[in-house]
Formats: structure tokens, sequence, C-alpha cells
């Protein structure tokens, strides 16, 4: 069969359509409080297959509106693998998810989302990368998030080391590890294994294409120094509102209008500051109240007002506060405003209540983000890093992931 034109660049676009990387879209202003986790408190779903994980949202119409979702196979670059449906699932997606409920006693009205999966409908049968897509009834996409299956096949050692870099001495740490594939076949390992480095689950400055520096027996070893490198960043800035009338040690005042209001101390400039220690939760944050038992439904909206004083180094650049609550968004909504009157840049953003971590970031006029202009590099910086084993045998059709590894640079050695 012969194509035309017409027919010929109709083919190319869906072609190009499904060989793109699957991003994570984020959700219009009334959908908020997105918390997607396995069985741990890190929200970024790392599982054994058959492993349960939860993704909860809150729609802040509070119009019980029907929401479905939607899972894509991915390979280890995140475009869509070559699995059908049926053959990395069983039961049919593309479900509305049937359990919400309305918010309970609380200012701003909600209705919260709650998806388990597996359940009755789905089950999952490969590891791998996987995304979910939630729509609505229209079916337009309102968010999307990544999660990873894998299965316990080989072991990773991994330690934190300082930069042997003179010129990053200070100011990057770089993951080393190891692969031990003893009991599992690899022929062929530069071929057959990939593997993720991935900084606190932020996706956007994982390192990737990362091959073996050397095999010794059933050892992968990877002791690289700057291919396998981070800058450190500084520890998280955080606050604490499960308390509506009381402030706490980030809180400077509360004041009731049509929500509660909390309004935080301003903020320092820390590039030039020596390091300091303060624990923090690598930018995650945690939906608690004290105002009643089901978190989930019963927690408030507040209105947090973040501040942070005008620098000349800001010039023209935009500045944003971001954290796992947004998703790490750079969205009209979450950037700062300068207010002439008090000199300061002003942020007002609606918020459940919570611990939650985030820190100032600023996105250069190029469109190019700079993480921590604002608050510095120091190879102290208690970081957490996740390595992703991906394994594809010749003829198979994705990447499987057979092994993880975990390590943190709170006992970062030279």
């Amino acid at each position: 069969m012969r194509l035309n034109i017409k027919q010929l660049f109709f083919l190319l676009i869906t072609l190009g359509l499904q060989a793109q990387v699957q991003m994570e879209v984020n959700p219009p202003s009334n959908i908020k409080t997105i918390i997607f986790k396995g069985p741990t408190e890190d929200q970024f779903p790392v599982v054994q297959l058959g492993e349960q994980i939860v993704l909860e949202f809150d729609d802040l119409t509070a119009s019980e509106q029907d929401y479905y979702y939607k899972i894509i196979h991915c390979d280890y670059d995140w475009t869509p693998s070559q699995l059908l449906k049926s053959q990395y699932m069983d039961g049919i997606d593309g479900q509305r998810i049937i359990d919400y409920e309305n918010s309970y006693t609380t200012l701003q009205p909600y209705s919260n989302y709650r998806l388990t999966l597996p359940n009755n409908q789905v089950q999952l049968k490969v590891t791998g990368n996987y995304l979910i897509e939630i729509y609505n009834s229209p079916g337009e996409l309102q968010f999307s998030r990544r999660f990873v299956i894998y299965k316990d096949v080989v072991k990773v050692g991994a330690v934190v080391k300082r930069s042997r870099d003179f010129d990053f001495l200070n100011e990057k740490q770089v993951v080393q590890f190891n692969i031990n594939t003893t009991g599992f076949p690899v022929v062929n390992p530069k071929q057959e294994i990939k593997v993720s480095i991935i900084q606190n689950h932020f996706w956007p400055t994982a390192l990737s294409n990362i091959k073996p520096q050397f095999t010794l027996g059933n050892e992968l070893v990877y002791k690289y120094d700057q291919e396998t490198s981070f800058f450190g960043g500084n520890e998280f800035l955080n606050f604490d509102t499960k308390d509506l009338r009381s402030p706490t040690f980030a809180i400077s005042k509360i004041e009731f209008k049509e929500l509660y209001n909390h309004y935080l101390f301003p903020n320092q400039y820390r590039y030039d500051r020596p390091y300091t220690y303060f624990p923090d939760i690598n930018g995650d944050f945690v939906v608690r109240t004290m105002q009643g038992s089901d978190v989930s439904r019963e927690a408030e909206y507040t209105k947090v007002h973040f501040y942070l004083p005008y620098a000349p180094e800001l010039g023209l650049d935009n500045v944003y506060v971001y954290g796992k609550f947004n998703n790490y968004a750079l969205d009209e909504e979450n950037m700062m405003i300068y207010n002439a009157e008090t000199g300061m840049m002003e942020l007002s953003y609606p918020i459940k209540q919570g611990f939650y971590n985030f820190k100032y970031v600023v996105e250069r006029e190029d469109g190019s983000v700079d993480m921590n202009r604002i608050s510095g590099n120091f190879h102290f910086t208690e970081n957490n890093y996740l390595i992703l084993v991906y394994y594809r045998d010749f003829g198979d059709l994705y990447d499987s992931i057979i092994g993880i590894g975990n390590t943190n640079s709170r006992n970062i050695s030279n």
C-alpha cells in the first residue's frame, strides 16, 4: 500500500508523539496536596512488584467531580515501552476513582480522592518505570506522576564521597557504588545494564547512561568522580502549620480572615553564610493537624505568606517558592512578587495543614533555573540518593528494574 504525502505526514506526527519522553504534568490550581507513596514515607513510590502504592489528592471545588486514571509503562528513558497494556497489566485502567469524601468542618471545602494500586481492577505484571495519569470527565489530563516497580535480584552497595575536583571541593557530592550480579546472568553488562542516580527523588537532576568503570568478577564497579557528582545544595527551609492558632518557630504571626493566614519570618540568603546543619526531610511534606483525627479530610487549608528580601543579585530574574508540595513547579501561582513598600519578594500560597520543606529558586531571563543561588551549595548537606538498576537482554521489549540502592551523604567521606 502506498501512502500519499498527507498520510505520511500524519503517520510521522503519530510516531513522534508516541516517542515523546513522559514528563510529569502538574495540576490546575483547584487540585492540591498530591500525596503519592508506597510503604515508606517518601513521596515517590519505589516498590517491589505486588507492593501497594497510594495516590491521594484534593479538589478545592468540592464538587465531587469524576476522575479517571490511566497507567503507562515506560522504558529507561521514560519513553513509552513497546509492551501492550495486556503485557504489563492484568485488568483495565481508565476506571473512575470511586474512593472520595468531602472535607469535614473545614473553612475551605474540598473533595479528597484516594486510589490504591494494585486493586480489584488493575494489577501490574512487570517491573520498570511507570506513569500514572489522572483525567477529568471531559477527558482532559489533570496531572501525572512517575513511579517505579522493581524486583530485588541484584545487590547494590553505595557510599557518598567528597568531590576530588578542586573547583567544586566544597560544593559537590559524589555517589560511588557497585552492583553485585551473583546468581543473575549478565553477559554484556555495558549493553544490558543501565543505571539512574536520583538525588532526593528529584528527577530533573538525575544522572543516567553511566557505564560501569570496570568489572571485578560478578561486581560492576562505578567509582567515578565527575560523572556521578551532584551539587550538594543546602538544607531545605521548613514551617509547620499543624496548629491553626499557635505560631511555631518559623511563623511570626497568625491572622484569621476568610481563612487562617500564617505569616513566616523573612528568610535570609545563605549562599555566603557558613553551612549549618538543620534536619529536614529533603523537600518533602507531611499533612497533619491538631484540629481533627482524619488528616485527609479534616485538615484546613491556610494561606502561608513567604518573604525574601530583594537583593541586587536577583536583577529581573523570577523567584519561586517550591518543594514537593507543588512538585517543584515553576508556575505563576508560586512566583514571588516584589513589594516596593517593604523591599521584599512576597508570596501568598494556599497550603493544607502540616509540616513542609521548601526552598527559593531563581529562573534566569534565558529560562534556565538556578536552584542554589539563594541557598548556596555545600558538600556537607544531607541528601538521599536512589540508584535504579535497569536490565534489558537481547530481544527484550522493555527495560526491567532488577535492583535498587540507597545511600545518604550524612556520613560523607573524603
